[in-house]
């Protein structure tokens, strides 16, 4: 779906959050491939029931792709991605979880690089099926002013 939104329209504390999605077996086993990151934490069942956690962890690069991911429903033509900040994987993520995403606009600033844009920094929790928060980061978005279309 596309919807035009432009800096002036977003409101900070506007939220959306996303459908679940359940972590399987083959998302390891993808994602260790994709990235060669075979470590004992992901692929070793036996390494891992001696750990604290009895059982393996979902990387957390497929954590926050997933995650990212399940927010890509809408298109704004007039805004894109800069990028991510302040990654922190905050509790573990195992095969069976359900994770989905909440987003939530968090502050403005005029984009220092583009005149007639502005940065939206986004607050992102990748929730598990509890209501954890098992990832979190800050979404910075350019976002076309207004003016600017005129």
């Amino acid at each position: 779906m596309e919807i035009t939104q432009y800096y002036e329209d977003i409101e900070i504390g506007a939220r959306r959050e996303t459908f679940g999605r359940t972590i399987t077996e083959t998302d390891f086993v993808v994602h260790a491939g994709h990235t060669g990151d075979f470590f004992p934490h992901h692929m070793d069942a036996e390494f891992m029931a001696k750990s604290e956690f009895g059982q393996r962890i979902a990387h957390g690069t497929m954590v926050f792709a997933i995650g990212i991911g399940l927010t890509a429903t809408v298109i704004n033509p007039v805004a894109f991605s800069y990028g991510y900040d302040r990654l922190r994987f905050v509790r573990p993520v195992f095969i069976g979880d359900t994770i989905r995403t909440r987003v939530t606009a968090a502050r403005k600033q005029d984009d220092p690089k583009r005149a007639g844009f502005g940065r939206l920094f986004e607050t992102v929790e990748v929730l598990n099926q509890n209501d954890q928060v098992v990832l979190a980061c800050e979404h910075i978005y350019i976002v076309e002013k207004k003016d600017t279309a005129a």
